[in-house]
């Protein structure tokens, strides 16, 4: 199964968080150009959405309910789990799933942590989410990464994770070997910087694919180096000159071309959102 998601977070980031007010008629655009695509293909996938994006943006969370994908929680406004405690995360996620809630008049039940920003440190997450009433969760990337990573969670496939006397359905982020190191291939820079045809070999090959994708990747211009304030903002930390650099190289490679590489994914394979997944798996490994 290839399973199709996005992770809605530019117009509250962006537009709002950071004042790129002229950016706004673009992100909208761009969005429904791949709604169109996927309409035209009749695929289905689950969009990832603030709790902000409820109540600023609900016009944008409505049409993607409206046009028949799933609206899935991405926190409330985008601060990595792994810089909040447990009580800040839980207030969080509260009032993210209430706002989406509300906004569509039915229940949120997936969810993404910022970043992949669930790890060892705080694992104690998915019984936040068990509590918020989630029961679908892919936060888990099981490499190293720079904002959150899972290194020793064990798998790369959909398994349960036992909380209490419930369970959370992990869908983890999937890995391919890469010049000796293993790598997400399936979304964000990754994406943009592998080969299409390394890609869909490895999507072939696989009866698994989890993807992430999100608007800001896809966008063909280069955006400059963030400021000190504009970092700590989209990271809650603080950020030296040098970890600012790294990161504007890292969020501008691979950008000219990657939405015609998208399409033409979306053209030549099939998905399916993350609910719609669920309901497929007949057998469930625990953790």
């Amino acid at each position: 199964m290839n399973i199709l998601t996005f992770d809605i977070e530019e117009w509250y980031m962006k537009v709002v968080k950071m004042g790129w007010h002229e950016k706004r008629a673009e992100y909208d655009r761009y969005f429904h150009r791949i709604l169109d695509k996927l309409d035209e293909r009749s695929l289905k996938a689950t969009f990832f959405c603030l709790g902000e994006m409820g109540r600023i943006f609900p016009e944008t969370v409505r049409e993607i309910d409206r046009r028949g994908h799933e609206v899935g929680c991405h926190s409330n406004v985008h601060l990595p789990l792994n810089t909040l405690t447990r009580e800040e995360c839980l207030d969080d996620t509260r009032v993210a799933v209430d706002s989406l809630e509300q906004c569509l008049g039915k229940k949120i039940i997936s969810y993404r942590a910022p970043a992949f920003s669930i790890g060892e440190e705080n694992r104690w997450m998915f019984s936040v989410l068990a509590e918020c009433g989630i029961e679908c969760d892919s936060s888990v990337y099981p490499a190293r990464r720079d904002y959150g990573g899972f290194l020793d969670f064990g798998t790369e496939r959909p398994v349960l994770i036992k909380v209490g006397d419930s369970f959370i359905k992990e869908f983890p982020i999937p890995l391919a070997m890469v010049a000796g190191r293993r790598f997400a291939y399936s979304g964000g820079g990754y994406f943009r910087v592998l080969p299409y045809g390394f890609i869909r070999k490895q999507m072939m090959k696989s009866d698994y694919t989890m993807t992430y994708f999100h608007l800001d990747d896809l966008l063909p211009e280069s955006k400059g180096v963030m400021s000190a304030e504009e970092y700590r903002m989209h990271f809650n930390k603080s950020g030296t000159l040098i970890e600012r650099y790294r990161r504007c190289l890292r969020a501008n490679i691979g950008k000219k071309g990657a939405m015609d590489k998208l399409m033409r994914l979306l053209d030549e394979m099939d998905f399916i959102g993350l609910s719609e997944a669920d309901g497929q798996i007949e057998h469930w490994d625990v953790i």
